[in-house]
Formats: C-alpha cells, structure tokens, sequence
C-alpha cells in the first residue's frame, strides 16, 4: 500500500496549506508530500525558517516524527517564530545536530546566571517544540562576531565531532570589514598565538610556546578607507581574525580590543557566513551559508 496523504485543505489561514496526518510520517517527507514538487532543500528551508507548525508548535526537526491525528500548517513565507528570532535564527536541524546563524552580542555558552547565550536559548527551543536533549557546545563564536554555528545534540555526538573535529569540518570562511586601504588582493597570515592573563591574545612571528595558526584573506572590495575580505581559517584559534588583522596594520572594524572603535554604539564587522562538515552519522557533505550584514556595506563606505 502507497502512503495516504489528506489533499483537502481544511481551512485556508494566511495562505497557510492545512493537512491532517492520516499515517505516522517524518515532517520533513510529509512537508514534501503536502508541496508536491517542491525540492527537498527548498522543504528543508521551510522547515529552517519555522514555516511548519505541528499542534500549533513551531517545529524545524527534519525527522520530526508525526502521529495520526495531527493537525500540520505549512507557510510557503514563514512569519517570525521563536525558533527564528533577533538572537539567531536555525539553519537546519535533525536529530542529532543543529546548525544556527548567530546574532553579535550573545555568547557561545553560558558565563555567569542569566547570560544571553545560544546554548541556554537553544535548550528553551528543545523545549518549546518537545524534545528530549539539549544543546552541546562544539565550537565558539565570540560574543561580538556573528554567524553560523553548530550544536549537536546529545554528548556522545559532541564528543564525536570534537575529538574528529579536523577530518569533520570542510571549510570555514568568514566575511569581515578591516580598517585601510589593502596593497594586495590576498595574503596569508601567520604566528604563534598565546593567552594572557589579561584575558587578551598575543600574537609573535616566532615560536614563543604558543599556538601556531594560519589566516588566508582575499579583498572583495575596497572602499574609501575600508576593505571588505573574506577569510579563511587553516586554524581555530581564539580570536584568531582579530589579531592576525590587527598584525596586518588591520584591524576588524569595530574591534576595540585589537583595534579600536570609532563608533562605541557600532558592531564589529566580523560574520561566519560559511560552515561546510561531514555529518556525525550519515557522513553526507553539509554546506550552510548566509548573506553578508547588511551593515557591512554601510561601514564599508564610511569616511572619517
């Protein structure tokens, strides 16, 4: 027997397609059977972008299990959720790993009661939508720079993906907007970096006993007094970017710690807009990447 699916539409809310589960299904397979024709990625990011409700709960989980009797509303254009909010908006999620686009200001994890922080906001997300784990930290952004970020979802794939963190991650890339005018169209960076105890990384050419690490940037356009790069990591040490521009004689716009900020009200201009991995279990080559901030393109072009 082929799979039932409900082709009538109970009621039409906000050009929201309505379907009754006749049969347990997987959303994501259910999503793609109510939208006939629509290709599996453009599903996926109906899902991402908090467009499916189950129950009325938001629900993003690709392998979502579904029961017979319930009640699923699809939006083609998805209104904000609490999956999808000013802090971080998911980019894909399944059952063992999530993949978040991060807002600057909040934190990688927890530090201190009642931080703003994407493990404790993804937990409340687990909870929202009914599922039984919580959000393990495998890597960090800092707080000031934006961008996507991984989590996985049970402590034996977070243990997984560190300890294969080097043969798992494809290729990471940031975009950033550097203060002054570059003399070359790409470069690559390298030294030795170390903490301090006040709490700031320092960068030497010569082996000092601290880390080695490597930075390659490529100009994609320069402005009046700025250059916007992209950058590519050989490395994932902590504030890797930013010292190694501030080495360079340029330093991430914004950046008061390693450079400095003309603007105390403006946000430093460093974005992780790509993050590529093999999967922790299915071992398939995920790609994930986001626009370039919009303000970017404003303090690009800025003059002082």
């Amino acid at each position: 027997m082929g799979r039932k699916h409900d082709h009538r539409v109970p009621r039409n809310d906000d050009k929201a397609i309505v379907r009754e589960v006749k049969q347990p299904d997987k959303l994501l397979n259910f999503v793609m059977h109510c939208l006939d024709g629509i290709s599996r990625n453009k599903a996926k990011s109906i899902l991402a972008h908090g467009g499916v409700t189950v129950d009325e709960r938001v629900q993003t989980h690709v392998d979502y299990p579904l029961d017979e009797g319930s009640v699923v509303k699809i939006r083609r254009h998805a209104r904000p959720s609490s999956a999808n909010n000013r802090y971080y908006r998911i980019v894909y999620e399944d059952r063992w790993v999530v993949v978040v686009d991060k807002q600057q200001g909040v934190l990688s994890m927890p530090v201190g009661a009642g931080s703003l922080n994407m493990k404790t906001l993804l937990d409340r997300h687990f909870t929202e939508t009914r599922q039984r784990c919580h959000a393990h930290v495998v890597h960090r952004l800092d707080t000031r720079t934006s961008g996507l970020m991984m989590y996985a979802k049970s402590s034996d794939i977070q243990q997984q993906l560190i300890a294969d963190w080097h043969s798992t991650i494809i290729d990471r890339r940031y975009v950033a907007v550097v203060e002054g005018v570059m003399e070359q169209p790409s470069g690559k960076v390298e030294s030795w970096l170390h903490d301090t105890d006040r709490m700031v990384v320092v960068s030497s050419p010569v082996d000092d006993g601290g880390k080695w690490s490597a930075t390659e940037w490529e100009l994609v356009e320069q402005g009046p007094e700025r250059a916007l790069l992209f950058l590519h990591l050989l490395t994932g040490r902590k504030n890797q970017i930013r010292v190694h521009m501030a080495d360079i004689g340029h330093p991430v716009v914004g950046d008061g710690k390693y450079g400095h900020q003309d603007d105390p009200g403006s946000r430093m201009c460093l974005h992780a807009f790509r993050l590529a991995f093999h999967h922790p279990v299915t071992g398939e080559a995920m790609v994930f990447e986001t626009p370039i901030p919009r303000y970017f393109g404003t303090a690009l072009h800025a003059t002082t």
